[in-house]
């Protein structure tokens, strides 16, 4: 199964992305999400199947939360190197 899908970056939450279906508005995004992504912009658009590499995603998670929620949120990768907050 392939789907055309566009990718939105937040212009204030760096590395953090929102893919959609090619078809969708950023207006159909839930409100909390849309306030975050205020002024997001489009930034990238390809057909996305269960094979196509994506360099901070499983291609397979992505698809299932487009058919289950119409969109995936990407968020920035988590740096191992910094230590836990409230770690004792």
């Amino acid at each position: 199964m392939s789907v055309k899908v566009k990718v939105l970056k937040s212009r204030f939450m760096p590395d953090t992305y929102v893919y959609l279906p090619e078809e969708a508005e950023p207006e159909s995004l839930p409100e909390g999400l849309l306030q975050q992504f205020r002024e997001a912009e489009e930034f990238l658009q390809f057909d996305l199947d269960e094979d196509r590499y994506l360099a901070q995603a499983d291609p397979v998670k992505v698809l299932a939360a487009l058919a289950n929620d119409g969109y995936y949120v990407q968020l920035p990768p988590r740096d191992d190197a910094t230590p836990e907050l409230f770690e004792e």
